[in-house]
C-alpha cells in the first residue's frame, strides 16, 4: 500500500487550503511529482482534492510537510519557479525550523542580482548569507556543492549593483592537482584562467554576459591569482578568496591584511581538499585556529548535509569522509575490532 492509498483510511493531521488554484499545478508538480518527493522524504501521505490538501503522518513529519508546502506556495506567489531542488531546500529549512524553534529560519534572507533572486537552500546557507551581510570578514568552510563561493559572489554582485562597494575582487591560489603556472602552456592569462573559471561561471550566472565583460574591462570586477594581491590595499571593495585551503599561512596573512576601508572579505575553502605539497600547513587551517573568537569575524561551517548539488554528491562526500576516518584509525584499533 502506497502512502497515498493509506491516506484514504487515515485521518489527516493537517488540512491546507490554497486561495490561488492556478498555482497548484506548479506546487504539486507534473503528475504530482513534488508531492511524491515530499511523501518519500518524510513518510507522510498527501492527498489533494480541488484546492485542498490533506497531510497525514507522524505529528512532526506532517508539520514539516505543511511548513515546506506553505513556503513553496509563497515562493510561487512571488513569481518564482519550483523544481526538485526548491522542494528539497524547503524541506531542509522546514526541518531545521521544527528542530530549532526561534532560531534562524532563513526567512527574509535572499540575494538579488540582475538575472536572479537567490534564496537559501538550507539553514547553513541562511546563516552564511546573514553573516555576509553583517560581517566584514566571513569564512565559509565545508565541502564542494554547499554554495560557499556562489553565494559570496552573489552577495558581492548585490552590493556592487546597490552602490555599496565600488568593485569586486575575486582571487584564487594557483595550486591545483600538483600543476604550477610555469609548467602550463600559454601566456599569463591563459595560464591563470583555468584556475579562475568557477568565478567567471558564477558571475555569468548573475549578470548578463555583456555587462560582465564591460565591468571587467572597466575594473569594476577584477579576477586575479593570489600572487597579484601582495602590496595592495583593497578599499571600497568586496574581496573573495576561493579555494583558500591551498594557501600557505604566509599567503593567508598577506591576503587578510589587504582589507581596506569600507571593504568586505569572504574566504571560502574545504579543509578536506588540500592540494599543497605534503607537509605544508594550510593557511586556511592556520587562520581558522588563529582567528577563532575574534570580534567581527564570522565562521560558517558547512557539512555534507548542506550539499545542494545532485543528491549523489552529498553521498559521495559522506563516503569519502567515512573512508578518511577509517584511514586515520590506529592499526591496533582495527585488529581489536
Amino acid at each position: 500500500m502506497t502512502p497515498r492509498d493509506a491516506a484514504r483510511d487515515a485521518e489527516a493531521r493537517f488540512n491546507l487550503q490554497f486561495a490561488d488554484n492556478a498555482l497548484l499545478p506548479q506546487l504539486f508538480g507534473e503528475h504530482d511529482k513534488h508531492l511524491e518527493r515530499i511523501e518519500r522524504a518524510l513518510s507522510v501521505a498527501l492527498v489533494s482534492r480541488g484546492n485542498r490538501l490533506a497531510i497525514s503522518g507522524s505529528e512532526q513529519a506532517a508539520d514539516i510537510a505543511r511548513t515546506a508546502l506553505l513556503a513553496l506556495y509563497e515562493r510561487l506567489k512571488r513569481g518564482e519557479e519550483i523544481d526538485a531542488h526548491a522542494v528539497d531546500a524547503a524541506l531542509r529549512m522546514a526541518q531545521h525550523r521544527g528542530a530549532n524553534r526561534g532560531e534562524l529560519s532563513g526567512e527574509g534572507e535572499e540575494i538579488r542580482t540582475r538575472k536572479r533572486r537567490i534564496t537559501p537552500r538550507g539553514p547553513a546557507q541562511a546563516a552564511y548569507i546573514k553573516a555576509l551581510r553583517t560581517h566584514e570578514l566571513v569564512f565559509g568552510l565545508g565541502p564542494a556543492g554547499t554554495g560557499k563561493t556562489y553565494l559570496a559572489v552573489a552577495m558581492a554582485v548585490d552590493l556592487l549593483m546597490a552602490g555599496k562597494v565600488d568593485r569586486i575582487v575575486l582571487s584564487r591560489p594557483a595550486v591545483e592537482a600538483g600543476e604550477r603556472l610555469g609548467f602550463l602552456p600559454g601566456d599569463l592569462r591563459e595560464k591563470v584562467d583555468p584556475y579562475l573559471r568557477p568565478l567567471y561561471d558564477a558571475l555569468h550566472d548573475m549578470i548578463p554576459g555583456e555587462q560582465v565583460m564591460k565591468r571587467l574591462s572597466l575594473g569594476d570586477i577584477e579576477i586575479a591569482p593570489l600572487a597579484f594581491m601582495r602590496g595592495r590595499t583593497l578599499a571600497n571593495a568586496f574581496v573573495i578568496l576561493d579555494e583558500a585551503q591551498n594557501t600557505t599561512p604566509v599567503q593567508m596573512k598577506m591576503f587578510l591584511t589587504r582589507l581596506g576601508e569600507n571593504a568586505r572579505m569572504a574566504i571560502t575553502g574545504d579543509l578536506s581538499q588540500i592540494d599543497l605539497p605534503k607537509g605544508t600547513r594550510s593557511g586556511l587551517t592556520d587562520a581558522v585556529e588563529t582567528l577563532a573568537g575574534v570580534d567581527g569575524i564570522a565562521m560558517i561551517h558547512f557539512t555534507e548535509a548542506d550539499v545542494v548539488r545532485h543528491p549523489l554528491v552529498s553521498r559521495i562526500v559522506a563516503a569519502y569522509d567515512q573512508h578518511d576516518q577509517r584511514a586515520k584509525r590506529p592499526k591496533s584499533d582495527e585488529r581489536g575490532a
